[in-house]
């Protein structure tokens, strides 16, 4: 086995066989961490010592003839706001800094160890998880395995690139307004931001809870399904993690059947800021999966005026008492956008929540018609680092918040939604997103699998 290139469950089952050791998988990964992310800056931490510990665990399993679980010797890797047992929990910034550590791991993080996960590492982000580039003004930019002066996405940056460039096969991102979507779509993995409250929260640092995901980074959506089967179950310290049963396994099961599903594209606002690659890579998906019927998603460019409105007023409230008493220690970039948050008066506050029920209703009935809709992930492949604007429709606009311009009006409203990587040759990485209503993961996993085996979806691994 190329330990390399071999995603999660090909190791877990290799594992399982005894046909490789979890030792010997783990130093792989942290001989592969020691020898590239000096060039990408993926790791904020490595816990080096206690996955050789929890490797050899597993492996004692194995020699006893137990079942040391569904992810059994597979390193996986978390953006650096999942609390870790004895780490600080930094969330990219230095505030956090002079913390102490975590007393426990994240319920997520406790679940993948528990199905037989060795984690490996923290991993950089935005700072709070503001920001879609992962230029950390503290902790560094992480670079884009595919083009390394350019941007991984954000703010799950590291994650996405630690799977993009092999240096781990599964990682744990969030999601507020795009972060796991946008840069899974900049570094050509899959990444799915599952229904609200599907997966707990509980050790997260949040940015905007009412908005708040987490999900999982991977190079194939077999593992993706998998860990998603881990992550899910009820979890009373996450007081929004829904009660909801969790649906049929599905790494056991047949992806393939799609028959009578009713597919479309979504139109008007979601076509008209992308460029032209964007829009050829929803046309490819479409082509593959004969469609050709448009939908029009009402009032999406409110629906993302809406959720700016919000999450910046939600961020600014948590973090209020720092920016008064320690305003030079934040990021410039993330302070300014906080302040103005602070500013913003409560009746708009009031009135976003409003549109957003309102919003909710719109969209639930355009899924009475349709099961799943596709869009773009990101208006354009990943731009330089350091790149303040770009062209679209002929207008200069920023990056930084035009990046999730396709991501945001469906974080308002909490659908899953899986970006998947388009197959491109020669040219930097894109991603379709993947929707449905809420708790209908299923569904979008079953389509990323036809188009998976199809060849039109791949992910792009530079190891």
């Amino acid at each position: 086995m190329n330990l390399d290139s071999a995603d999660a469950v090909s190791i877990a089952v290799a594992v399982r066989e005894g046909k490789v050791k979890v030792v010997e998988v783990t130093q792989a990964a942290l001989h592969r961490i020691a020898a590239r992310d000096h060039e990408l800056n993926c790791f904020t931490t490595v816990t080096a010592d206690a996955a050789l510990a929890d490797a050899q665990k597993i492996d004692h399993e194995v020699a006893q003839g137990k079942n040391p679980g569904l992810l059994a010797g597979v390193p996986f890797a978390v953006k650096n706001l999942f609390d870790i047992a004895g780490i600080t929990t930094v969330a990219g910034a230095k505030i956090n800094a002079e913390n102490s550590p975590a007393t426990q791991d994240a319920t997520a993080v406790a679940r993948l160890k528990q199905a037989g996960g060795i984690l490996v590492g923290a991993l950089n982000m935005d700072e709070y998880a503001y920001g879609f580039v992962t230029e950390n003004f503290h902790y560094g930019a992480t670079h884009n395995p595919h083009d390394l002066n350019r941007v991984a996405g954000g703010s799950s940056g590291g994650s996405a690139a630690a799977v993009a460039s092999g240096l781990v096969p599964l990682t744990l991102g969030s999601d507020t307004n795009g972060s796991i979507r946008v840069p899974a779509a900049l570094c050509g993995v899959f990444g799915l931001k599952p229904t609200y409250g599907r997966l707990s929260r509980a050790g997260v640092a949040l940015f905007s809870s009412s908005f708040d995901h987490i999900g999982p980074f991977a190079r194939s959506v077999r593992d993706i399904a998998t860990v998603f089967d881990v992550l899910q179950g009820e979890d009373e310290r996450d007081p929004v993690c829904t009660r909801r049963p969790p649906v049929e396994t599905r790494h056991g099961t047949s992806l393939q059947n799609i028959d009578g599903m009713r597919i479309a594209i979504a139109g008007d606002y979601f076509r008209k800021g992308a460029n032209t690659e964007a829009l050829a890579a929803v046309q490819k998906v479409a082509d593959a999966l004969h469609v050709s019927e448009y939908i029009s998603i009402p009032e999406a460019h409110r629906a993302r005026a809406a959720a700016f409105v919000i999450t910046a007023c939600e961020g600014a409230n948590l973090h209020l008492e720092k920016l008064r008493q320690r305003p030079q220690d934040f990021d410039p970039a993330t302070r300014d956008r906080f302040v103005a948050g602070a500013l913003i008066p409560n009746h708009w506050y009031m009135q976003a929540q409003r549109f957003r029920s309102w919003f909710r209703d719109r969209v639930r009935e355009i899924f009475q018609k349709v099961d799943v809709i596709i869009a773009p992930t990101t208006p354009i492949p990943a731009p330089l680092i350091g790149q303040q604007t770009m062209i679209l429709d002929g207008e200069e606009i920023l990056v930084r918040p035009h990046l999730g311009l396709f991501t945001q009006p469906l974080s308002f409203i909490g659908l899953p939604v899986l970006s998947v990587p388009i197959q491109r040759t020669n040219a930097l990485p894109l991603g379709v997103q993947l929707i449905a209503a809420p708790y209908h993961e299923a569904l979008i996993l079953q389509v990323a699998s036809v188009l998976e085996t199809k060849g039109i979806i791949s992910a792009s691994v530079v190891s």
